[in-house]
């Protein structure tokens, strides 16, 4: 499955993973406490949204969106 996350890095609500319904352009948006500085976010995301799917960090991949804030990510498994 992929879906489309919109990130809010440095956040104290992190890590938290909620649904984007005022967002067009996002399904969900993943809360970290991780700055955007040397993948840290990239990471904390990951690991953010495979406990909200339940699956393990190998099998959530980010395609699309590296140094951005919205994302383009694959769940494997789903």
């Amino acid at each position: 499955m992929e879906l489309t996350v919109r990130v809010k890095p440095g956040s104290r609500k992190g890590p938290l993973v909620e649904p984007s319904p005022d967002d067009p352009a996002a399904a969900l948006t993943v809360f970290v406490r991780e700055r955007a500085v040397d993948g840290a976010a990239n990471a904390g995301v990951i690991q953010a949204l495979a406990a909200h799917f339940e699956v393990p960090r190998r099998d959530v991949v980010i395609v699309r969106g590296e140094t951005s804030r919205i994302k383009r990510v694959r769940i494997e498994g789903r």
